[in-house]
């Protein structure tokens, strides 16, 4: 079985298809873990084990920006229900050792599918974005402090003519900007609607 997959029929914007299904492999050396959505449940198999969850029985769904060292742009889904585990979904694979790749079309694809079968089964799970506010607010507050502190340490150092440090901290601050910063910005808690999900929450892809 191809590590990573969507149904061929699968069409637009995570059209619902029937059986549409999306693996992928968290781990080097573990076994694929594959979701299939049925007609009325998500079928779900992590090597030996498997099950399903009825659609109007998910309890709650999470979509975060989850970014790792082998991957920057990485995206995940949590799913809990009383039936199964905590399922995640990431929107990229291991493809070798040193490799992870990305799969933003098939995960997209596959999220929004998993949307409208809620929607479509009366379900009324909690629908969150972002990360856990309990980790989110202690850390913008300290990402906050450091910005501030290189702002002041630029200044400072521009007050005091050291050109060549101010270059290098400019350098730093935009990249703390561009990189802590976004991750702020995706991941900030909130609730949303299962024909609205946000757009930040999940990978961009050619239309």
């Amino acid at each position: 079985m191809d590590q990573a997959q969507a149904s061929n029929d699968a069409t637009g914007e995570g059209e619902p298809t029937p059986d549409q299904v999306y693996a992928y492999k968290p781990s080097l050396m573990g076994a694929a873990w594959e979701f299939r959505l049925q007609p009325d449940r998500l079928a779900w198999s992590i090597g030996r084990r498997a099950g399903s969850i009825p659609y109007r029985d998910i309890q709650t769904v999470r979509l975060s920006f989850r970014p790792v060292t082998m991957q920057s742009y990485r995206f995940i889904a949590e799913i809990w229900s009383p039936q199964a585990p905590k399922l995640t979904i990431a929107s990229a694979s291991w493809r070798g050792l040193m490799e992870q790749e990305r799969l933003d079309r098939p995960y997209r694809d596959f999220i929004m599918a998993l949307h409208r079968r809620i929607a479509g089964a009366a379900g009324q799970p909690k629908l969150e974005a972002g990360t856990n506010p309990y980790l989110y607010w202690p850390g913008l507050v300290i990402f906050v402090a450091i910005a501030v502190g290189v702002g002041v340490l630029l200044i400072s150092s521009l007050l005091q003519g050291f050109f060549t440090a101010s270059l290098f901290l400019v350098g730093f601050f935009l990249l703390l900007m561009w990189q802590i910063g976004g991750f702020f910005w995706r991941n900030r808690p909130r609730h949303y609607r299962a024909d609205a999900v946000p757009d930040e929450i999940l990978p961009k892809v050619k239309s």
